[in-house]
């Protein structure tokens, strides 16, 4: 019976050591004061843990080319200074294909930014 005990122990306290080392990896998404300016490095880190975050809906990782200031675009891989000011001075945009039916952004650019963006309609 004795051994049985151990053994119980033994299995109980390597299963909490393992969760407590899984807890311990998985980081928090950093703060972002709402309507405060970010920078590109803050705008990048949160995109970051939220595209680690599994339970996180992929919608919620779009950016919304009728309404994201320029240090957000930039996130995006791809988009640098001249180009999130072309989308910003091109505002607003029906849909995202306006993107490049409009030559804000070249066709394959386009195709590689397409599912990491949105464009919004603006409430009136």
């Amino acid at each position: 019976m004795k051994i049985f005990t151990k053994s119980a122990l033994v299995v109980v306290s390597l299963l909490l050591s393992a969760g407590l080392g899984i807890a311990a990896e998985t980081k928090a998404p950093a703060a972002v004061k709402a309507g405060s300016k970010t920078s590109a490095a803050a705008v990048k880190e949160n995109a970051k843990a939220r595209a680690a975050d599994t339970k996180t809906p992929a919608k919620a990782m779009l950016i919304d080319i009728n309404s994201a200031n320029e240090a957000e675009l930039k996130s995006v891989p791809g988009i640098g200074d001249a180009y999130a000011a072309k989308i910003i001075a091109g505002r607003p945009y029906a849909n995202k294909t306006q993107l490049k039916s409009r030559k804000v952004v070249p066709s394959i650019l386009y195709e590689q930014v397409k599912d990491k963006l949105i464009a919004k309609q603006l409430q009136k």
